[in-house]
């Protein structure tokens, strides 16, 4: 039998504002995504890559359409039920990394497991395996205002791998470091996805980035473009 679809998207709009003042961001976009693939999400700045994802993550709603995420109806779950499938599910990097200020980079990375109920040994011992990985051991109780911004983004990352989710959504993981530290992300990334067979869905502008994942995808004119 063929896999499930982990991410199912048909018909989705999205606008803002009303009447003439209305702008459409979507119109009509479909997808499927099976388990484990890479997909890069491309297009010019503006185009709603950053809204399209965080449609597809649960964190914003459509204006029209349908999203599955893992079987389930984004739609159909209230707030308390998409926070849930985030939890167990769902990891995401923001571009803004969205560290919480007043925790150190391992009570940040630790801080997804003990939402979920995971003990404090257990936490803190993947979290730092995963700093120690990132090249982040020395800066294990600073603080974020006190990391560089690519620090902030490791701490970001190995806080969205803590869980090992079974989506990754990402939005310009690489887009704020140095190639060299770039190029260590991106090899994360994709060894998340062989290990654990991750979906990655990542939006980039990163030409090298979006050559290593199995489909691109060009957001144009509010629709989904598969590139050769």
């Amino acid at each position: 039998m063929p896999a499930e679809n982990v991410v199912e998207v048909h018909h989705l709009n999205k606008h803002v504002g009303q009447g003439e003042n209305q702008i459409s961001i979507l119109t009509g976009v479909e997808l499927l995504v099976k388990p484990a693939q890479t997909i890069a999400l491309i297009g010019e700045s503006g185009s709603g890559k950053s809204t399209l994802l965080g449609i597809l993550a649960g964190l914003d709603d459509g204006s029209a359409g349908d999203v599955r995420l893992l079987g389930q109806s984004l739609a159909a779950l209230d707030e308390e039920g998409r926070a849930a499938l985030r939890a167990k599910s769902i990891g995401f990097v923001f571009q803004s990394f969205m560290l919480v200020p007043t925790l150190t980079a391992l009570e940040n990375v630790q801080l997804p497991a003990l939402l979920r109920g995971e003990s404090e040994r257990q936490s803190r011992g993947q979290a730092l395996e995963l700093l120690d990985k990132l090249g982040l051991s020395q800066r294990l109780n600073h603080l974020p205002a006190q990391l560089s911004g690519g620090e902030q983004q490791r701490v970001a990352l190995a806080r969205a791998f803590s869980g090992r989710p079974r989506i990754l959504f990402a939005d310009e993981p690489t887009g704020n470091l140095d190639r060299k530290t770039g190029d260590r992300i991106a090899d994360l990334l994709f060894s998340l996805n062989r290990d654990f067979a991750t979906t990655l869905i990542l939006v980039t502008h990163d030409t090298q980035l979006a050559a290593r994942c199995e489909r691109r995808l060009r957001l144009q004119d509010g629709r989904l473009v598969e590139v050769a």
